[in-house]
């Protein structure tokens, strides 16, 4: 299987916002296995931000991503250039509130990532793999996602003004054999001399002229000083963005994706629609998997005991950095009695301690940790979305993001069937056994 990869060398580079207008100082740097593309907004106490579908928020003509007060926009170019370079881990510091938008293109973040070099991460690549068609649609608007035997991702974009200044166009990129650097990296964002003009009334772009931003007059073409730099540039802008889009899974696709019309909207709802997928795949391969440990075996592995014993089994183990397991929630659980009687609902602080408890397993399998004990010493980024009852089954993920030998931090999750229940980030403290 392929590494999964960062940067070598942290780079730089400033700019405004194109929303904004505001300069903002963006640093890469690299980041260890299984961290994802992570924003951190330096100007807010160094906040983190995952750039991830989960964390988007809704914005006009942009993909933004939030946690907390920290929010961070226009992040779709910077993200093409990390998807076509095959960047799995990064760390993007940033001290404003949008990523710059330099020429418009995702070309200059692609040049800077030469310049920072590659480096292999010592785990293996994740890939989510297509298995059943996915389409969906906004008015006349339609993304699709297809199984595809070819290793990595191919995408076919359609782009449609009518009898507009643009016309339709039409391009395809394969990531098998196509040169991303030559044929997407340098389309720029762009807009008619209409929508220019409505976008500039609304007090959007006051701070832009001709010069800076690619304007298609009436006869088709660019306003002002500019030329383009492909007869279709439009339509290999639409791809640009796509491609960064779907880098909000985490993960890279494979599969084949047709896009007609779309923007970053139905892109990301194509994501959280493959997302779902994964989940459902997921569930319906527990039946027919052998246990990967069982209750018996986790009964020699963790202190707890009914009634606080909350994971059932572990279906997965990916050595010492990922876990997966299940809860099986009954109307028989003690805490139903009080919480409610009437409408019974598994009590968050036990989702949170049931994924704490699955941590506890995937911290155990760390050679460095034999004879150790985690205790838990802090939670953060707590989120509970959807309520637990009885009947559910929590499906639990807990994901290393760094254990040291006195030190392990956490990253987790709960799903009920494909809807997220909880998530949190959780450190515990390494003690000797016999301490306790």
């Amino acid at each position: 299987m392929q590494p999964q990869q960062t940067i070598s060398t942290p780079v730089r580079l400033s700019g405004p916002g194109l929303f904004n207008g505001q300069v903002a100082n963006v640093t890469f740097k690299p980041a260890p296995a299984n961290h994802g593309i992570v924003f951190v907004r330096t100007d807010l106490g160094n906040t983190p931000v995952p750039a991830l579908v989960s964390r988007v928020v809704k914005r006009p003509r942009r993909s933004a991503i939030k946690q907390g007060d920290a929010s961070i926009d226009t992040v779709e170019h910077l993200l093409s250039a990390a998807a076509a370079h095959r960047i799995d881990n990064l760390i993007v510091e940033i001290d404003g509130p949008e990523v710059p938008i330099l020429d418009g293109s995702a070309e200059p973040f692609y040049e800077k990532l030469i310049e920072a070099g590659k480096a292999d991460n010592d785990a293996p690549r994740k890939t989510l793999v297509v298995t059943d068609p996915v389409i969906v649609r906004q008015g006349d608007a339609v993304v699709a996602a297809t199984p595809s035997d070819e290793p990595e991702m191919q995408l076919l974009y359609e782009l449609d003004y009518g009898d507009g200044p643009i016309g339709r166009q039409l391009v395809s990129f394969d990531f098998n054999t196509d040169d991303y650097a030559t044929r997407i990296a340098p389309s720029r964002t762009f807009s008619t001399q209409q929508e220019a003009e409505q976008a500039q009334a609304a007090g959007m772009f006051t701070h832009l002229t001709l010069d800076d931003a690619l304007v298609i007059g009436p006869d088709g073409k660019p306003l002002g000083n500019n030329t383009f730099r492909f007869d279709d540039e439009p339509v290999r802008h639409k791809m640009l963005d796509l491609i960064g889009d779907l880098y909000l899974l985490g993960a890279p696709i494979q599969g084949r994706i047709v896009a007609y019309k779309s923007g970053h909207a139905l892109n990301q709802m194509l994501v959280r629609k493959l997302i779902q997928q994964y989940r459902r795949q997921t569930l319906n391969d527990l039946g027919r998997r052998s246990e990967v440990i069982d209750i018996r075996a986790l009964f020699r592995m963790m202190p707890h005991r009914y009634p606080m014993l909350l994971v059932d089994r572990v279906i997965e183990m990916d050595g010492d950095r990922r876990a997966v397991g299940v809860k099986n929630v009954t109307i028989n659980e003690p805490f139903f009695q009080g919480h409610y009687p009437n409408t019974p609902i598994m009590p968050g602080v036990l989702v949170v301690e049931a994924m704490a408890q699955l941590s506890g397993v995937l911290i155990g399998q760390s050679l460095d940790q034999v004879g150790k004990l985690p205790v838990l010493l802090s939670l953060d980024r707590v989120k509970l979305r959807k309520p637990v009852t009885p009947g559910d089954q929590l499906f639990l993920e807990a994901e290393a993001v760094k254990v040291r030998s006195r030190i392990a931090h956490m990253r987790c999750r709960a799903y009920v069937g494909e809807e997220l229940a909880a998530e949190a980030e959780v450190k515990f403290m390494m003690v000797d056994d016999d301490q306790e």
